[in-house]
């Protein structure tokens, strides 16, 4: 039986079942509506690579294969409970190493057969093998992210943990808890909503600084299979996008924007990820990140993710696909309150 509000390291466990097969459970506290965060399954796809070449290929390299670039694709709705995931050994190199991965949940459709929810390349390297040249480029977020109390501009993070604001910063609550589940493992900090932010910057951007709380743990960490889940958690952009939504769907059927907010689910299609900086062992309290749509059309939305440290530095960079559609499509015979 899995375990009651489980550690984060537990939530994304992967267990060997044979040969080039093993299995996870998918927590439903993890869960967008019923259907687990992509973000999430994305962790536990990460762990799945670590778990693989320590299985599989014990003696490749002499420190773990970490992942620095994840290419997924969502193929179908996953379900909380047990998965399954299938691993084929694509390339195994001496700096490099590329596999296919594919998760199986039982289908919806045909009883009793198994399909494909999830597919995609992992591409794996050992720290100890990234070598080569490093050069700054000069890169900086643009606009610059609203300025904290410090003279300097910076925020003083131990104030801003300690009464909840900094200059322009403060706490939020996230949208629609009750809906995404999956949002209440972060505490959240930005300058101003969803629709303050659009509305200082004049398009769909949005900055935040975010603290790891999974099942309310104040000692949590970012780890770098928690930047995973991080890199598609921004309830701020989701509310614009609930905004967007509502507004266009009231000038089509009429009624209030009120009415028609929350009636929305925005599911991931592809999913590219960059690693580009290992975190410390033990993990970090703050990271930031910038959060940009540039086009939504005929129902698809793009976004840009870029994750940064305390010192400005850039641990990870995602692109994706997604969809805004009705969330009745989420849940559909599913029953939430089961969650």
């Amino acid at each position: 039986m899995p375990t009651v509000n489980p550690s984060f390291e537990e939530a994304i466990k992967v267990t060997p079942q044979g040969a080039n097969k093993y299995s996870a459970f998918l927590r439903p506290e993890w869960c967008i509506g019923t259907v687990p965060h992509g973000g999430y399954t994305t962790a536990v796809i990460y762990k799945l690579a670590l778990t693989h070449f320590a299985h599989a290929h014990p003696k490749q390299y002499k420190s773990p294969a970490s992942p620095i670039s994840l290419q997924l694709s969502f193929l179908r709705r996953t379900a909380s409970g047990p998965a399954t995931f299938e691993v084929e050994d694509i390339k195994i190199g001496a700096r490099t190493s590329t596999i296919h991965i594919k998760l199986l949940q039982p289908s919806e459709k045909k009883s009793g057969t198994l399909e494909t929810m999830v597919a995609g390349y992992i591409t794996v390297s050992p720290p100890d093998a990234e070598v080569g040249i490093s050069a700054k480029t000069g890169w900086k977020p643009y606009p610059s992210p609203p300025a904290g109390s410090r003279p300097d501009g910076s925020i003083d993070f131990a104030s801003l943990a300690r009464t909840g604001s900094d200059g322009a910063w403060q706490k939020l609550e996230t949208p629609f808890p009750e809906f995404r589940k999956a949002s209440s493992q972060i505490e959240l900090y930005g300058p101003g909503d969803g629709a303050t932010q659009q509305k200082r910057n004049g398009g769909m951007g949005i900055d935040q600084w975010a603290r790891f709380r999974p099942h309310g743990d104040v000692n949590g960490r970012w780890t770098d299979a928690a930047v995973t889940y991080l890199i598609d958690m921004f309830p701020m952009a989701l509310d614009g996008f609930d905004t967007m939504s509502a507004t266009a769907a009231a000038r089509e059927n009429g009624g209030s924007v009120e009415a028609q907010r929350a009636k929305f689910w925005y599911p991931t299609v592809t999913l590219n990820v960059d690693m580009k900086k290992h975190l410390p062992a033990g993990g970090v309290e703050w990271l930031y990140s910038r959060v940009v749509t540039k086009v939504v059309r005929d129902g698809r939305t793009d976004l840009e993710v870029t994750v940064l440290d305390e010192a400005g530095e850039v641990i990870a960079l995602s692109t994706q696909v997604g969809l805004a559609v009705s969330a009745s499509r989420n849940v559909g015979t599913r029953k939430l309150e089961k969650l």
